[in-house]
């Protein structure tokens, strides 16, 4: 705990005060919030479930690493630790957004997990098992990633059968022996079959749409470099162009055919499954007995409990503002542009909100221009890591 955090913290494990804001997350997003919060020299929070700032990323598989270069992996006010042009991994990027919250002072509460969020008279309370949190706007950085999908049909399969979703895999020493079926045509699963044959394993890659397949580097330079110098990174959801780029997603870095080349078997989506059989959309089958699913995540916002912040399972929003006035969201999936969920680009979100906080601090209830329900992943991770 900082001395800062500790000035906020009372007897009850939370603030008996009424404080300016509280963030929601204590990833690179609420991070990045907090840098800004603490320029403007406000009373803050950020309340992290983990047990250290940005700690998903340390439970993600040990080969893991960003799609990003070094020189685009920055937050604001702290450059990221490498060489331009190598790739961090997941254990360098958690370091650094713990060494990004010590550098700042950033007032982070481990271990507190935030159970409910309400609107009352003078703003919002913040539920958690250490206490209640009251603040006059609040900043929800919980991400898009949130809980592991598994489609239905792996319900119907027999309980010998070993699965478990992409978010509990960690290298193929820690599976158990034989061929796998690899089920989701993202990155994630375009990874970890490629990961599995490479160790010998016998692979089964079941995908449904084919995504379109960009390479790392081109011409010498890294995918980023072009998408940044060509503008494309800072194109806006409310553009023509950009929501031509926010309906699909992309394989960056591999492809069918390195994939073909390694071993990889290729199957359609899968259709049904039941006891040790999966079936897929061209009538063939697979027996199985070790199944990864590659399926995405899910948003869970079932604990914010004020109407009109979430609607069809989407936070409906514009650009992170929504229409409760105080009440804000950061680093979701294309929440303005293709960064806005990705480590090195989300200060152009959290600078924008800062301004809106600002506002807000100084005049009062600022209405929302004109709310439009923001898009979330629902499937396929997007572009921030590779393996």
């Amino acid at each position: 705990m900082t001395a800062r955090e500790e000035d906020l913290a009372g007897a009850g494990g939370a603030s008996d005060e009424l404080l300016d804001v509280v963030v929601i997350g204590g990833s690179q997003a609420g991070l990045a919030m907090a840098w800004h919060l603490a320029r403007q020299h406000l009373r803050f929070v950020v309340l992290e479930a983990g047990p250290e700032p940005g700690h998903t990323w340390r439970s993600r598989w040990d080969s893991l690493t960003l799609f990003t270069p070094a020189q685009y992996d920055a937050l604001p006010g702290m450059p990221f630790p490498g060489p331009p042009g190598t790739y961090p991994t997941k254990e360098q990027v958690a370091g650094y957004l713990n060494a990004y919250a010590a550098e700042f002072g950033l007032p982070v509460r481990l271990n507190t997990r935030v159970t409910a969020l309400i609107r009352t008279a003078e703003g919002f309370e913040a539920r958690t098992e250490d206490g209640v949190f009251r603040a006059r706007q609040v900043v929800v950085a919980t991400g898009p990633f949130q809980v592991p999908h598994v489609p239905p049909a792996a319900q119907e399969l027999d309980g010998s059968v070993t699965q478990l979703h992409s978010a509990g895999y960690r290298n193929p020493r820690t599976l158990p022996p034989g061929p796998v079926l690899v089920v989701g045509g993202g990155n994630s699963g375009f990874q970890i079959a490629e990961e599995l044959a490479a160790a010998g394993r016998p692979v089964d890659l079941s995908i449904g749409a084919k995504l379109p397949v960009l390479p790392q580097r081109f011409a010498g330079r890294d995918l980023f470099w072009w998408l940044t110098r060509l503008g494309l990174m800072r194109v806006s959801l409310e553009s023509r162009l950009g929501r031509r780029m926010s309906s699909r997603d992309f394989i960056i870095g591999s492809s069918r055919r390195r994939l073909k080349a390694a071993g990889v078997r290729f199957r359609p989506a899968v259709a049904d499954a039941g006891e040790r059989t999966v079936s897929f959309t061209d009538g063939t089958s697979l027996d199985v007995g070790l199944v990864i699913w590659a399926t995405g995540y899910r948003s869970d916002y079932s604990w914010i409990d004020i109407r009109g912040v979430i609607g069809g399972g989407k936070v409906v929003h514009r650009r992170g503002v929504t229409d409760v006035p105080g009440l804000y969201f950061v680093g979701l999936s294309w929440q303005h542009t293709r960064g806005s969920a990705l480590l090195g680009f989300v200060h152009d979100d959290t600078a924008h909100l800062a301004g809106r906080i600002a506002a807000h601090n100084q005049i009062g209830d600022l209405p929302s221009p004109g709310i439009q329900a923001g898009r979330e992943a629902q499937g396929a991770e997007g572009l921030g890591v590779r393996s």
